[in-house]
């Protein structure tokens, strides 16, 4: 028997989500086209004077400025018929360094229905998706989502929150960033810590090029390089930190590659893992943020993870119990949650 009044709740919430996914092309177009950053820096505008100053047909604007306002996401006065971008919102839509700067987040949902087809036929079959053939930039918009996060954390508070890093990297550190991506955790320490060599490790050659050129770009070219390399095949040794920005999940062997950073690691090193933010249960996690790292994880993590060798597909919510096993089998001697945040945890592995 249907209850009409939990129809009509959820009918509603389903308006909800195909309403944030119709916005989805909308936001990204506003992004690309400066439209946000052009409200944030003019403030209140005619739809007129929003197209004059952003170059853009006044006729596509007026309905892209409708939804965003039906939306929620812009301000309207029905007085002045002008459209306004509210300081809260311009965090999330135009300051690039905010913490909750969520343009990478819209990236990564277009990414990730254009892989639909890709991970629908791994299902039936049980493979994976290996990184590099993912559809689109995923790895772009992976970057540039997780970018934000390290930049209000890395430096104020994740590395102060280990044990005797941050004076170790003051004096002259050597560091391995591993899977390491487009590079953004490596350059922000490098720029904070020009005393410590840092070397950035990832499988995928494409992102490696963009590492090397973000460094040229942030002027830390000289204390960083950066190499093509999957975290088991690392030669080099005697590092005096370590660190995984949410990457061990996505590892076909994570078990392995915790094994070889133990060798990789002087006797008083540390390693820093940096994971999405999850309980051990499922009933944990059923919360917005949990939500959003299942998806990703049916779309992403897993099928990558399955593409490797041993394909241990952790999964993004793998749970601080789980990583702790894979951690402390790899024979670090402590493991501890250093910090966290809504979207990560920190956990510092000592040999």
């Amino acid at each position: 028997m249907v209850d009409e009044a939990k129809l009509h709740d959820f009918i509603g919430k389903m308006l909800g989500d195909l309403g944030g996914a119709a916005s989805v092309a909308m936001v990204r177009m506003g992004d690309k086209l400066g439209l946000y950053k052009a409200l944030q820096a003019a403030g209140p505008m005619t739809c007129s004077a929003l197209a004059l100053r952003a170059g853009v047909h006044e006729r596509y604007l007026r309905e892209w400025l409708s939804h965003q306002a039906a939306s929620g996401y812009l301000a309207y006065d029905p007085i002045a018929l002008t459209f306004a971008l509210p300081p809260e919102q311009a965090m999330v839509f135009a300051v690039e360094d905010s913490p909750v700067y969520m343009m990478g987040g819209f990236d990564l949902m277009a990414a990730m229905l254009e892989n639909q087809p890709k991970v629908q036929a791994a299902f039936t079959t049980g493979g994976g998706v290996a990184w590099g053939d993912h559809a689109g930039c995923m790895f772009c918009a992976v970057a540039r989502f997780f970018r934000p996060g390290y930049h209000s954390n890395l430096i104020p508070s994740w590395l102060p929150s280990l044990d005797g890093v941050v004076a170790k990297l003051e004096r002259g550190a050597k560091v391995a960033d591993i899977g390491c991506g487009h590079g953004w955790s490596t350059v922000l320490m490098a720029k904070a810590f020009p005393n410590s060599e840092f070397i950035g490790f990832d499988f995928h050659a494409g992102s490696i090029e963009d590492s090397r050129a973000h460094a040229w770009d942030h002027g830390v070219s000289a204390n960083t390089r950066f190499e093509v390399a999957a975290a088991k095949e690392i030669t080099e040794r005697d590092f005096d930190l370590v660190t995984s920005f949410d990457c061990l999940h996505d590892m076909g062997d994570p078990a392995g590659a915790a094994a070889h950073v133990r060798r990789l690691l002087k006797p008083d090193g540390t390693w820093m893992i940096a994971e999405p933010m999850a309980g051990d249960r499922l009933e944990d996690n059923l919360n917005p943020v949990g939500r959003l790292f299942y998806a990703g994880s049916t779309m992403i993590c897993v099928p990558t993870s399955l593409s490797q060798e041993v394909g241990a597909a952790l999964g993004a919510q793998a749970g601080e119990a789980k990583l702790r096993e894979v951690i402390g089998g790899a024979g670090f001697s402590s493991v501890r949650r250093a910090a966290e945040t809504p979207f990560n945890m920190i956990l510092e592995a000592r040999p």
